[in-house]
């Protein structure tokens, strides 16, 4: 299977530095993160968004699959993830991930459908990543027309 590479530089200090993150693809080029934009509302990106963008993006391929190997056609499925940073002694922890999805398919009962997201939740691999972390979710079904 694929290997995906991405790479980041830090200058300085924690609370004074800065540094960039790129990726492979070139979709990251020279994103900016410092101390402030991690802990503070300072505009650029940080780990926890990153990892963010990458559950949900994750999530939603997988449970697009999931609805398909059920017999299902998703038409879309739109997530969203929190990542929760917290002090803890000696540092800081993500504490937990809160997960919510919007899925439109047809012909799906509520009850099917989270069966497949809360399935989802589980296996999907970036969920199977951070298994270490407790993951919430909240799964609507739209019906599609």
């Amino acid at each position: 299977m694929a290997t995906r590479n991405a790479s980041a530089v830090w200058n300085g200090t924690l609370k004074e530095g800065n540094g960039t993150i790129k990726s492979e693809s070139g979709v990251l080029t020279g994103a900016k993160y410092s101390f402030k934009t991690r802990f503070e509302e300072e505009k650029g990106t940080n780990p926890e968004e990153l990892i963010g963008a990458a559950h949900a993006a994750c999530f939603s391929m997988a449970l697009s699959a999931g609805l398909g190997k059920a017999g299902y056609t998703p038409q879309s499925v739109e997530t969203e993830a929190k990542v929760h940073l917290a002090a803890v002694e000696g540092g800081f922890k993500i504490s937990k991930i809160e997960l919510s999805t919007e899925a439109e398919a047809d012909d799906l009962s509520d009850d099917e459908f989270q069966k497949i997201a809360e399935a989802t939740k589980e296996n999907c691999p970036v969920s199977v990543a951070l298994k270490n972390v407790p993951i919430e979710l909240k799964a609507r079904l739209k019906q599609a027309n």
